[in-house]
């Protein structure tokens, strides 16, 4: 059972605030507590659709708020609507985004709070609640490489708190020494579930010093309180960088939202609890010590409730969204114009192996923007684990070739963060299979930040990819596919060496997210003589690998050799498409081939069903049957786990399989 209030009063303590300090806290305390009354109103008589409360835990928003200056970010929760109006965030706006009108942050594809805004250095949340801490290391981080001088505040539910990104959050910002304060809400319930079923400690304070963080443990209700420890902390943080965990102790009083309702909670606590209101208990000091005259009380009430009804009217005048398809399909990706920069054709070239050509693209990315951040595993010193960043630490420091703890999502959430501060961010799965461990930060962060509240992705993740190595079925997986679905991604995956440093050139100049695919059984097997300067390739642009007269062969990274090595031992004569680009692809080009063989196999390393070429046949089908001389078809790996043992990997693999059906294609 969550515990009692552990204090009977608040015992508010002004120190050396003056009279006008203490009357904006209690404005800015007012406020939301009087939006959520009104909110409460409108959901009864069905005008809004959801709510999440905050009632009873609004000191602790407006106490940060109000500690940090202007243009600290904030990463708030759901309960924060304090944060959002201690910004002097237009209410017409905030409620226009309630409601999902246009004018709203998100223009309606997003709902309450989920949403962010650089103008009030605010960074919303997404509905998985972890991942927020990640961001914050990230803003951290670039304050830290900037030398600014500044904090940064996230919140956490205790709820929250049993996800691993909690924990890879402050683990990175204790290693790296980030100015984040984390704030945790401590209110007794995840939803339904009590703290002692979430976690095992009594409180937050124990958790810190095994991160090696200092931590402190303030009265959430008491927003004097809050103010002062955060100020003072902040304060301390600018000049002296550091994570610092504070636990606030606090209570929810009404539902998780409001259909969740609280019959779950003891009686006994709810009362406890309500005699420790934040707004009730400090507008009562205030009155005590003389600070809160009846009549300012009185015209601080009517002035905050005009504009929240002066604001409601008009958010609801305001009609609902027409729906315009290309303003929803623009809005997926930050607006970007590629100008491809071409090598010079006079200009020094040189045999690369297709690793060379990697480490290339990405020591020239790195002098050309000073703002390129490199993170993973073990490439610092070390140079990663295929040595692709062998002596970059040397040469751009360890600010900005950084090695990274075993986190995946905590490191690419840094990206972000850094992102959202106008640095570029490349982060390297050690393999590609690892990715898995960050999945959500990409499906659900860097795709969907922009389509949702306009902030762009400017990350760059490496993927190591590939079988054909017996490294089993861990470091071996062909992974395209699992990014392909999520709109807001782009997605690579070279051929060649020319396109290795071309397309890694191309992604990190593009402000939007990436996955680089680069398959690891090419990295010392492929060669080609490149260009020696800096130049990028198309992206969504399909190259010819081979020209041909009788059959199409669509394909994309060893693919392309594959399908190079069995049309020469088949004396076929072969149009062999290299997509380069898998999202967007290149549908022109597929339509060209299609149009001018009538005979289309697509070739993949990934398992078969599910994968790139099951929609791209599908779209081939749909779109270019009139021009089709036999079925289209598709060959890929089995769909099994990638097997260690040689035997049993080369069959996994389509190789042979591939040259059976190509067969039958051609004699169709």
């Amino acid at each position: 059972m969550p515990k009692l209030a552990e204090k009977t009063d608040l015992n508010f303590d002004r120190k050396n605030y003056s009279d006008q300090r203490l009357i904006e806290l209690y404005e800015s305390l007012l406020l939301p507590r009087r939006i959520e009354e009104k909110m409460l109103i409108l959901l009864r008589q069905g005008r809004i659709s959801k709510w999440f409360s905050g009632w009873g835990q609004e000191a602790i928003s407006i106490g940060a708020v109000n500690a940090l200056a202007q243009d600290e970010f904030i990463l708030p929760m759901h309960r924060n609507l304090g944060i959002f109006t201690g910004r002097n965030i237009p209410l017409e706006k905030l409620f226009a985004q309630f409601q999902g009108k246009a004018s709203g942050f998100t223009k309606g594809r997003d709902r309450s709070f989920h949403f962010g805004s650089r103008e009030h250095h605010i960074v919303g949340m997404i509905s998985h609640l972890g991942p927020q801490m990640a961001i914050a290391d990230g803003i951290g981080l670039a304050h830290k490489l900037s030398r600014e001088n500044k904090v940064t505040v996230v919140f956490s539910g205790d709820g929250a708190s049993s996800e691993g990104d909690f924990h890879e959050g402050l683990n990175v910002a204790a290693v790296w020494k980030l100015p984040v304060i984390f704030v945790v809400e401590h209110n007794g319930y995840g939803l339904s579930t009590p703290s002692e079923e979430q976690f095992a400690f009594k409180n937050f304070t124990d958790k810190g010093p095994g991160y090696g963080m200092e931590t402190i443990r303030v009265q959430g209700n008491n927003v004097l309180e809050v103010y002062d420890a955060i100020k003072t902390l902040a304060e301390d943080i600018r000049q002296n960088p550091r994570p610092v965990l504070i636990e606030a102790i606090t209570f929810r009083m009404r539902g998780h939202e409001e259909a969740s309702g609280t019959k779950y909670v003891p009686k006994q606590i709810m009362e406890e609890w309500a005699r420790l209101d934040p707004v009730d208990n400090y507008e009562n000091y205030l009155e005590e010590i003389g600070v809160l005259e009846t009549k300012t009380k009185d015209q601080i009430n009517k002035r905050i409730k005009k504009a929240i009804n002066d604001a409601l009217n008009k958010a609801f005048s305001e009609p609902a969204i027409s729906p315009d398809l290309q303003v929803e399909l623009n809005d997926i990706y930050a607006p970007f114009s590629q100008e491809v920069i071409s090598a010079p054709e006079d200009g020094p070239k040189s045999e690369k192996r297709f690793v060379d050509a990697i480490s290339q693209g990405l020591e020239q990315s790195m002098e050309k923007y000073p703002n390129l951040v490199l993170m993973g595993q073990d490439i610092g010193d070390y140079g990663g684990v295929f040595k692709i960043t062998d002596g970059f630490k040397a040469k751009f420091g360890g600010d900005r070739v950084r090695n990274t703890p075993l986190c995946e999502s905590a490191i690419i959430g840094a990206g972000l963060g850094l992102s959202i501060k106008g640095y570029k961010a490349m982060v390297e799965m050690q393999f590609a299979d690892f990715v898995s461990v960050g999945f959500n930060q990409i499906v659900n962060n860097l795709a969907k930040i922009h389509y949702r509240w306009g902030q762009n992705a400017d990350v760059v993740v490496r993927m190591p990819t590939g079988a054909g190595m017996a490294a089993g079925p861990f470091h071996s997986q062909s992974n395209e596919a699992w990014f392909f679905h999520t709109p807001g991604l782009k997605i690579v995956y070279p051929s060649n060496p020319y396109d290795a440093k071309g397309l890694l050139n191309a992604a990190i100049e593009d402000p939007n997210p990436y996955l680089y695919f680069e398959h690891k059984g090419m990295y010392r097997s492929i060669t080609a003589e490149i260009p020696d300067g800096h130049y990028t390739t198309e992206i969504g642009k399909a190259a010819l690998a081979r020209e041909g007269e009788n059959v199409s062969i669509i394909t994309y990274g060893m693919g392309v050799h594959w399908a190079i090595q069995a049309a020469e031992e088949m004396g076929i004569s072969a149009d062999i498409l290299d997509l380069r680009t898998l999202l967007p692809w290149d549908q022109e080009a597929v339509m060209a081939t299609v149009k001018k063989t009538g005979k289309v196999i697509f070739l993949q390393e990934d398992c078969l069903t599910g994968g790139i070429g099951a929609e791209i046949c599908a779209w081939i089908s749909e779109h270019c049957f009139t021009h089709l001389d036999a079925p289209v078809m598709r060959e890929g790996s089995l769909d099994t786990p990638v097997p260690f043992a040689p035997s049993l990997e080369k069959q996994f693999l389509p190789v042979e399989r591939f040259k059976a059906k190509l067969k039958e294609l051609i004699v169709f």
